[in-house]
């Protein structure tokens, strides 16, 4: 198998991501579900993504569409990269089992969608406040919050280049 087809069977719809998920409930696996933009990958990115795989036996990650991250307000620049290359350099990494673009603002619906077992967010939020944190806790899962990687985000690092090219 080529590795460009092992990228490329990491990539779902909801269609495609349903069989999956069945097959992993009934061999008894415990489905991680995460979120963001991931707009250049970086340590932190990297480290956290591998964590939140520990935390179970398969990850999925809802990555969030050029538009959504728009809408997010995080500068007009934003994304960087497109959401194919975000979604493609994230199927590079092991620890990612299924990617999935998401366009709403929120991964309500898809977090709905998936029942995961755990859900992980970065420590910046409180578990309370996660989205689906209602979905998985009613259904006995866990709502698990991973420390950060000091220094390392996209904003910082984008701030890093400009100000080095002055």
């Amino acid at each position: 198998m080529s590795f460009h087809k092992k990228l490329s069977e990491k990539f779902r719809n909801k269609e495609s991501l349903q069989p999956l998920l069945k097959s992993w409930s009934e061999a008894g696996y415990k489905v991680v579900f995460t979120n963001g933009c991931f707009d250049i990958l970086h340590r932190g990115h990297v480290e956290y993504l591998c964590h939140a795989r520990d935390l179970g036996d398969k990850l999925v990650l809802g990555l969030n569409t050029d538009s959504s991250v728009k809408r997010l307000g995080k500068s007009p620049e934003r994304p960087v990269n497109d959401e194919q290359t975000r979604a493609t350099i994230l199927a590079g990494l092991e620890c990612i089992d299924a990617i999935i673009l998401f366009d709403e603002d929120t991964p309500y619906e898809l977090i709905r969608f998936v029942q995961p077992d755990v859900l992980v967010k970065g420590n910046d939020y409180k578990a309370e406040e996660i989205v689906g944190y209602d979905i998985v806790s009613a259904k006995g899962g866990q709502v698990i919050t991973i420390p950060l990687v000091q220094g390392f985000s996209t904003t910082r690092l984008i701030e890093k280049l400009t100000h080095s090219g002055k």
